[in-house]
């Protein structure tokens, strides 16, 4: 079996479609910033944890010892769900349910009956899961992180956890959160980030050639394109003319800063400023938006009405599941692109043969225990219980190959994850970043996938082609 799917490899490249769409309809393209137009480096991370940890100690009085803490690029993924009250970091599938060993406290994995008496199994139920964007208000116990920058967020929150917890340190779990929360977002607010990346730009940005090629194709074919972020005027400046070049602006038709997603998008009382060659803020009344000159807040509202540019012949491209694109997409009407960096990395993984060996053993174990669990005899249910036990510890492997502490950002044991369930909701395509594009003409249609419905699957038992057969198609599937 695992030559033939090793002959069906996935491609880290392609566009994944959650929604039928053509590239014909699109006139208008708009992108995200951070991690859309450019990404970043590993050494950005660390600056913003070390960064982030060194506020708490100097501002909010941590102790100075939780400086030994180093980032950790390998501890958290995105997407997990993080219990203000309780000070535990997990991942949470489509279900709400908690996948077990994924739970940790601090730096160190919470044991499975902990965690089912803590919860009274192992289900969140709705109102305290965290809100619309992700949030813990309202009520809401848990926040979860869907930022790719909340990747140091995550690590500083189980790192401080953990000095806690080894030293005896009774703490209040939800002032540490805020804390950590306030200094990270401090990181941002008060330019420590900015001033580092522009100080030494070719650490911190991946240059690519890709980001140029992909906006000269569209302006080459006629499309009209425009820029909304949440980063400030002279750090996107910066960045766009050494990924870009210096005529970047004549690529964009709108630019705008500091736009305050996801407020932009709901809130109709913030006017648009525009933003003079020295970054200094003008009064003027803006009646119109244009080509060149870049515009600082506003609101969507406002955008729609000066550019006339409204639902589905508008795609937006971002990354942030929540701030980017779930109110475009419910409430406006535009066709959304998520970018997901880690899409090519756990792709490349799923293409490895030690992988797919896994895998195909994996379902031939579940379906040989739906199969035999008719048989009742003692001897019967041993070599179940022992199929059982090799089918968790199969499990294990599998997480382990994506991260050792949470697995993949799009599967628990046998479900999609609550980030996967919210990306299959608010983006139309998906990939693992722009230059995808350029495998693509213009008027390409992305269709996707019919994949089966539970119900549309006959069951194990009443296969009745070899074990073989259906264990091939159904890691195909997978």
């Amino acid at each position: 079996m695992v030559p033939s799917l090793m002959s069906n490899l996935l491609n880290p490249d392609a566009i994944f479609s959650n929604n039928e769409m053509s590239l014909s309809d699109i006139e208008i393209y708009g992108f995200d910033y951070d991690y859309t137009l450019v990404f970043y480096s590993k050494h950005l991370h660390t600056l913003i944890f070390n960064a982030a940890r060194d506020l708490l100690i100097n501002e909010h009085r941590y102790p100075a010892e939780i400086r030994k803490y180093e980032y950790d690029p390998n501890f958290a993924i995105r997407g997990l769900h993080y219990d203000v009250h309780r000070a535990v970091l997990m991942k949470i599938d489509a279900f709400h349910y908690i996948q077990l060993g994924t739970v940790y406290r601090g730096l160190s994995v919470v044991p499975d009956e902990e965690v089912v008496e803590m919860y009274e199994g192992s289900h969140v139920p709705l109102e305290q899961m965290s809100d619309f964007y992700g949030k813990s208000s309202h009520g809401n116990t848990m926040k979860q992180f869907m930022d790719i920058f909340s990747l140091p967020e995550m690590t500083l929150l189980s790192c401080v956890n953990e000095h806690f917890l080894k030293n005896n340190i009774d703490y209040e779990p939800v002032h540490l959160y805020k804390d950590v929360k306030d200094s990270i977002r401090d990181v941002h607010i008060k330019g420590i980030m900015y001033r580092a990346i522009e100080a030494d730009i070719e650490k911190y940005i991946c240059y690519a050639e890709q980001t140029r090629a992909v906006l000269a194709k569209l302006a080459d074919h006629g499309k009209k394109m425009f820029l909304i972020t949440n980063s400030p005027s002279s750090f996107v400046d910066r960045g766009m003319r050494y990924i870009v070049g210096k005529d970047w602006r004549d690529l964009f038709d709108v630019v705008i800063v500091q736009a305050e997603k996801p407020n932009f998008f709901n809130d109709r009382r913030r006017p648009f400023r525009k933003v003079n060659e020295k970054g200094v803020l003008l009064w003027d009344k803006i009646h119109k938006l244009q080509k060149g000159q870049i515009y600082k807040q506003g609101n969507l509202y406002e955008f729609l009405k000066l550019t006339g540019w409204r639902g589905s012949k508008v795609l937006y491209f971002g990354d942030h599941i929540y701030s980017d694109l779930a109110d475009l997409t419910l409430k406006h009407g535009w066709r959304t692109g998520a970018i997901i960096p880690e899409l090519r990395s756990e792709l490349r993984i799923m293409n490895t043969e030690q992988y797919v060996q896994t895998v195909t053993w994996l379902q031939t174990l579940t379906g040989l225990l739906e199969q035999m669990q008719v048989h009742r005899d003692a001897e019967s249910q041993l070599v179940l219980q022992e199929w059982k036990k090799e089918r968790k510890e199969m499990r294990e492997m599998t997480k382990s190959f994506f991260n050792a502490q949470f697995g993949s950002l799009f599967r628990t044991d046998q479900n999609p994850t609550y980030f996967l369930r919210r990306l299959s909701r608010f983006a139309d395509i998906y990939m693992a970043s722009l230059s995808c594009l350029l495998n693509y003409d213009v008027h390409h249609t992305f269709y996707p996938r019919r994949t089966p419905l539970q119900h549309e699957l006959p069951a194990w038992a009443h296969w009745s082609a070899p074990l073989g057969a259906p264990v091939q198609q159904a890691a195909q599937a997978e």
